[in-house]
């Protein structure tokens, strides 16, 4: 394993930086926020057809740049640095990868292509309930039709289903559970907003009603293919986090050399020494487990069923104090509406309960290491 990016990798990095900071600056995240989709289009077409972003990681035979898992880790770090309000996480993270692990080759060949163009968005149903966090507690039932199937229930949780072309959700078919690909505009298909803490990533409601839907894969791979996508995801998740802990660390060293109390600097202050030099050791660690998980999912699929709950637990927990840390160093001021510490306090709290809570990936890890 070689602890330091490449020269590439790095570039990749400040082009992506250079990018986001050009087109979407913290102004224009608050602009989209109010919108009905919560997605800055321009943005999203931008950072598919220029830069490629959509399809670094998916294989060049449908379409894609042919790159790995740390490459999409240096787009997810810059995107949570930035807050970035585009479906990257939902169609390009998880969607695609949900394809991949299918080994559906029909499937492949169709949806891939979309989602490297950014021409497709898929949104991925995983969950039903709150506290919902593995494969088998689902309910929703896959009836067979014919050649194909009829899905019936309600998906919640379901990350940028709302702006969704496509569906991926998981279901109780005949032989257990299954992955199935439904079209978000079928009949039996409403779409609605769910209401949640951070209005730079939104969340919807799927309702299945006799929704018509193929087969991935083949029956009863559901299962397998659902915890393999979410240990993708929350490494790929951990290093969206370690982007926004990074800028928020950033934010409070800043606001610490230029805030003037009792006649000097705050950051002179002791208390406030600690707190920065906490976060710094937080952040630093975080970053370490998240790289390494990323590193883990192309190159030792068993490893990563350890480093991707670490990455999970710990990147959560780091993230979440940071972005409080953050507030308290500001003061009144962070509290307030129009300072961008709470967008990122949002963030971090709502990427904490996302696919489990820290207490569920420490238990996790836990187990995979045979404790």
């Amino acid at each position: 394993m070689n602890f330091a990016f490449s020269e590439e990798q790095q570039e990749l990095r400040n082009s992506v930086r250079r990018f986001l900071e050009d087109k979407s600056p913290i102004s224009n995240v608050r602009k989209v926020m109010e919108t009905e989709s919560g997605v800055d289009e321009v943005l999203w077409t931008q950072a598919a057809e220029q830069l490629g972003l959509c399809g670094i990681a998916i294989p060049e035979a449908y379409g894609g740049l042919g790159f790995g898992s740390v490459e999409q880790a240096i787009v997810l770090e810059e995107l949570g640095r930035a807050l970035a309000p585009i479906p990257y996480l939902s169609s390009v993270v998880l969607g695609a990868n949900a394809i991949m692990l299918s080994s559906d080759e029909e499937a492949k060949s169709k949806l891939l292509p979309l989602i490297s163009s950014g021409e497709g968005r898929v949104a991925v149903a995983m969950f039903e309930k709150p506290h919902d966090v593995g494969v088998t507690e689902c309910e929703t039932k896959a009836t067979a039709d014919g050649g194909n199937y009829r899905l019936q229930d309600t998906k919640r949780y379901v990350i940028d289903g709302q702006v969704a072309s496509d569906l991926l959700v998981f279901a109780k078919g005949p032989q257990g559970i299954s992955l199935f690909h439904v079209e978000a505009k079928s009949a039996g298909v409403v779409v609605s907003e769910q209401p949640s803490l951070d209005l730079t990533r939104r969340l919807a409601i799927v309702e299945l009603n006799d929704a018509p839907a193929s087969l991935l894969g083949s029956e009863g791979s559901g299962e397998e293919i659902f915890e393999r996508l979410r240990d993708i995801a929350c490494v790929q998740l951990a290093n969206e986090m370690m982007g926004g802990a990074q800028r928020v660390l950033e934010m409070a060293v800043d606001y610490a050399k230029v805030r003037i109390q009792f006649g000097r600097p705050i950051g002179s202050f002791q208390a406030i020494k600690h707190k920065c030099a906490d976060m710094l050791v937080e952040v630093e660690s975080g970053k370490s487990a998240a790289y390494y998980g990323a590193w883990a999912a192309d190159n030792d699929p068993e490893e990563l069923r350890v480093a991707a709950p670490l990455a999970k637990a710990f990147c959560a927990d780091a993230f979440y104090l940071a972005a409080s840390e953050n507030i308290q160093i500001h003061g009144g001021i962070g509290f307030t509406w129009e300072h961008d510490a709470h967008l990122y306090f949002k963030r971090a709290k709502s990427s904490q309960l996302m696919f489990g809570d820290s207490s569920y990936f420490r238990s996790k890890l836990a187990t995979s290491i045979g404790i």
